[in-house]
């Protein structure tokens, strides 16, 4: 089967990927092709720590926020914008304020349920009455749960979650409810936001540190308030952080890996979903987002690289970031874009073990452009410099694509990046005609 006939895999994670899913749609339809997401389960930012927190399990932000935003719109069905409402919807900063608003949605006399119709109601509800109970049951006077601007989205895919025991289960209840169609496909704050250390020396400490060492002991005299052995990083709450006037990591980042709840490192296999829709896929975008927890936590899984280095994956895209975040610092020495290609291939060369940490140089040409084959890039002040020659002696093709500056920040422009995706990738109906010419 030609490349050019085959579906897209996106990797990506929530709301940098989200600003682009127009265009990946466009792409898909234009190509007549399916188009499925990979999204990380490790963020453990917002309100997915108090879950985390009180229920264990994995991160669920960035999924509920890409479902919610492939909700289709429509101007005619009142119940869908309702749905998008109500699975999209925050409550109130002031825990006290927020827990009402909570009781006002389970009890069915929130204004949210206005043109949702009665059986989809009571099935949601249904879901949040079950998760309301655990949140009771959980509950010790010296732990509760906070419901500071918990996203009801996330707290509906964790009722589905305890309900069946299967994320994918949660997940597939919520796209039955909202979409029409579609497949899917299924930390990090301690990396993306600044935040005490999360790991401690047995010598002397420090006064921050001492500090931590006493929080960490108040945590573990918290009746059942978490699972045994639970990361005394994930024992906190991380419900409010900015993204705003970060400070400089202490060093830059040189490999992401998974650890257990005892903080083993651990090697965990991907879902086998996800290896099959690469290996199917004619196309693999890496999409703008955090390289370093939204991108690299889903490549690093076993099974992954093999299957992204296998040639019947012909395209591999890296839409490049328009900015340096804090992952990809320090401020004095940005990671360029051969950083960001590098990052990616040593990533997927790890979920092969076939790399040790600080020898990404070391790879070739074809060792890099196994994983990656092009790179779309916007220029201009803030993003990461592109050395078009360095990036061609590893194999890869570079294409500039005109942006546009958005209150001060730059933005790729829809319309123009759909096109270029599309010459890169290529219509089937293209491949076909040149098949046709060339046989005459």
């Amino acid at each position: 089967m030609d490349a050019r006939s085959r579906g897209i895999v996106v990797f990506g994670g929530g709301t940098a990927t989200n600003s682009l899913v127009d265009v990946f749609e466009s792409i898909r339809e234009s190509r007549n092709c399916w188009l499925s997401y990979v999204i990380p389960i490790s963020d453990n930012g917002g309100s997915s720590s108090e879950l985390i927190r009180v229920f264990g399990g994995p991160g669920i932000g960035d999924i509920r926020s890409r479902l919610v935003r492939l909700i289709p719109g429509s101007e005619t069905d009142a119940e869908r914008a309702s749905l998008k409402e109500l699975f999209n919807y925050r409550l109130s900063s002031d825990p006290t304020q927020a827990r009402l608003q909570w009781l006002d949605i389970v009890e069915g006399r929130a204004e949210l349920w206005i043109n949702i119709s009665s059986e989809k109601r009571e099935l949601i509800r249904s879901v949040f009455n079950l998760v309301n109970l655990e949140i009771v049951k959980r509950a010790r006077p010296s732990s509760v749960f906070n419901f500071s601007k918990a996203s009801i989205g996330n707290l509906f895919l964790t009722g589905g979650r305890v309900f069946t025991g299967s994320l994918e289960s949660a997940i597939y209840l919520l796209s039955t409810i909202c979409l029409a169609d579609g497949t899917y496909i299924t930390g990090q704050n301690s990396i993306s936001h600044p935040s005490a250390p999360t790991s401690l020396p047995d010598d002397e400490q420090l006064p921050q540190q001492q500090h931590l060492r006493r929080e960490m002991d108040e945590h573990d005299r918290i009746e059942d308030a978490t699972l045994p052995g639970s990361l005394p990083t994930l024992r906190k709450q991380y419900i409010n952080f900015s993204k705003a006037d970060e400070e400089d990591l202490p060093a830059r980042i040189e490999r992401i890996w998974y650890i257990n709840p005892y903080g083993h490192e651990i090697w965990p296999l991907a879902n086998p979903k996800v290896l099959d829709a690469i290996r199917r896929a004619g196309a693999v975008i890496y999409s703008i987002g955090s390289l370093y927890t939204s991108i690299i936590p889903s490549l690093v899984l076993r099974g992954v690289g093999a299957v992204l280095a296998d040639p019947g994956v012909r395209y591999k895209v890296l839409i490049l970031n328009s900015s340096v975040d804090r992952e990809t610092g320090p401020s004095t020495e940005p990671l360029t874009a051969t950083g960001f290609v590098r990052a990616i291939a040593r990533a997927a060369a790890q979920s092969q073990g076939d790399f040790a940490v600080g020898d990404e140089k070391s790879m070739s040409k074809g060792e890099v452009s196994s994983y990656v084959t092009h790179l779309v890039y916007l220029e201009g002040e803030g993003a990461p410099k592109v050395n078009k020659e360095e990036l061609a002696a590893l194999g890869i093709d570079c294409i500039r694509v005109y942006g546009r500056r958005v209150n001060g920040m730059l933005k790729y422009d829809e319309a123009g990046l759909a096109r270029t995706l599309e010459a890169v990738i290529g219509k089937p109906e293209m491949a076909r005609s040149r098949r046709n010419t060339s046989g005459q």
